[in-house]
């Protein structure tokens, strides 16, 4: 008969616990985060003295803004945010929000209602049923003039903001400038016209922010053209304010759908109807155009100006429909209408050559609408184009584009047509391809989200103005003058006479 095994077990019972409980006394002296590493969302680096780590960025719910904590790193605790913090001035409401609770004077004197184009964050309603010339869910019935509510969208999911103005590299200031103009560029009253500027640089120069470099750190956005900004005289029958000779305006950047000649006007490009909210659609859309039948040598899309003689317009329009080879969209009253983007981009989806001749000034919204059809813009002014997008567009303008000049409309014979019919096949191929790879570069992606593989417009512009301000720290430590590339006269980015410069 065998032996009870009862007290064997017994005895082998409490080893068991005695194991169990010396193995609890040195797990709990261990130090957990030197196994969870920094990977894990929300983790602490408890192991490492003045160190915090949260992959989590803050977020102010009140303006949507989504700060980046300055103490925060990512891998091995380096700081990639670093010499790319900026802080946004919250300014009062009367200098951009309340331009789009009152969008119905925006444009007082004409019919024109901006409200509709408010909407989505300023990129306007959803383009639907385009009969396939568009892709689905990217294209937009966006404003050309809301250049700045688009920016300032974008620029409150801009990965490293700061609500520390002393760690920020640049001040970004969101006056929604052109909506202020628009209102008042018709009015006489020039006390009218210049109150929300005066208003909004006394405002500015009290703040800490201004004193640390006298706003040379500062920089905004404007959805109209430079000179919109640049009333020279007193004379109420002078175009524009005179926002940009104010003292205080003088030492911030302007960054503006086109620049003037002073050296701190930048030209950034218009909004497009493109903005797309993922990589996969600008793929999906460069390789579109890149499949497109070509029917028309070249196109123009625009209205002939006959109260302006000296213009090359003109023989555009007039060259364009004496041609079989070119296709005209007039975009007069009694014309096509131009602000339908199916409309356009069928036509220029269909064209090898996009003429862009100066209109009421020397840029147009054109050029950025051809890029993004595939259609070789064709200048005729450096001024449209080469002197203008300069974070934007290739240092060499023979690599995307065809450049007529046209010093002289009286006096040129040329023929468009024939200009054209004389470029080598390859070059043509090269130039698309070029015009295709630039997409990314002029389109603003939605606002509600980001592009992961490309640079969008915002993008390369806020870099730019980053180097643009390292650039003035930089004369500043060396002991040199930290106006120069802020003053007038002759700090001219460039002079009329000098536009050949550019050919």
């Amino acid at each position: 008969m065998e032996k009870p095994i009862t007290g064997k077990c017994s005895h082998q019972l409490w080893l068991v616990i005695f194991v169990l409980f010396i193995l609890c006394l040195v797990l709990s002296s261990f130090d957990y985060s030197t196994l969870m590493g920094a990977n894990n969302e929300g983790t602490f680096l408890l192991n490492r003295p003045n160190t915090l780590v949260i992959l989590e960025n803050e977020t102010n719910f009140a303006t949507n803004q989504s700060f980046k904590d300055p103490a925060v790193g990512t891998e091995n605790n380096i700081d990639h945010c670093l010499g790319r913090y900026i802080y946004v001035h919250d300014l009062p409401s009367r200098f951009n929000y309340d331009f789009l609770k009152n969008c119905q004077s925006l444009t007082r004197g004409t019919n024109f209602n901006m409200c509709p184009y408010m909407v989505n964050l300023g990129i306007g309603a959803e383009i639907e049923n385009s009969q396939g010339v568009l892709s689905d869910k990217s294209w937009f019935s966006t404003n050309q003039f809301l250049l700045e509510v688009i920016f300032h969208n974008k620029m409150k999911k801009y990965q490293c903001l700061t609500s520390d103005s002393s760690l920020a590299s640049a001040i970004f200031v969101p006056f929604y400038a052109g909506l202020d103009a628009s209102q008042f560029l018709w009015s006489s009253n020039l006390s009218v016209r210049d109150s929300s500027g005066q208003d909004l640089v006394k405002w500015l120069a009290e703040k800490p922010e201004w004193k640390k470099m006298s706003g040379r750190d500062h920089f905004l956005v404007a959805g109209r053209i430079s000179w919109d900004f640049r009333r020279q005289t007193d004379e109420a029958s002078d175009w524009g304010s005179k926002f940009r000779f104010l003292g205080e305006s003088k030492n911030m950047t302007m960054l503006s759908v086109e620049s003037s000649s002073w050296k701190n006007d930048f030209a950034i490009p218009y909004p497009t109807n493109f903005h797309p909210s993922k990589d996969s659609e600008v793929f999906e859309w460069q390789n579109h155009v890149k499949t497109q039948n070509r029917s028309y040598l070249f196109t123009f899309a625009g209205a002939p100006r006959p109260d302006l003689p000296d213009s090359i317009r003109g023989v555009a329009v007039e060259q364009c429909r004496a041609s079989r080879a070119c296709k005209y969209i007039d975009c007069s009253s009694e014309g096509s209408k131009c602000d339908d983007p199916v409309n356009v981009m069928r036509v220029f989806q269909s064209s090898v050559y996009c003429l862009q001749p100066p209109g009421d000034s020397y840029t147009r919204r054109s050029i950025f609408d051809s890029i993004l059809a595939g259609c070789i813009p064709v200048f005729f002014h450096p001024g449209t184009a080469y002197a203008q997008y300069l974070w934007h567009f290739p240092t060499n303008g023979t690599e995307y584009s065809v450049y007529i000049p046209v010093r002289n409309v009286k006096d040129w014979k040329g023929n468009v047509e024939k200009i054209l019919l004389g470029i080598p096949k390859d070059r043509e191929m090269a130039m698309r391809e070029e015009v295709i790879g630039l997409i990314p570069r002029i389109i603003y992606a939605d606002p509600r989200s980001r592009l992961e593989a490309f640079e969008d417009a915002f993008d390369l512009a806020v870099k730019g103005v980053l180097e643009r301000v390292e650039g003035v720290r930089r004369v500043i430590s060396e002991g040199g003058d930290p106006g120069v590339g802020f003053a007038e006269g002759d700090d001219y980015k460039y002079t009329f006479s000098e536009w050949e410069k550019f050919e």
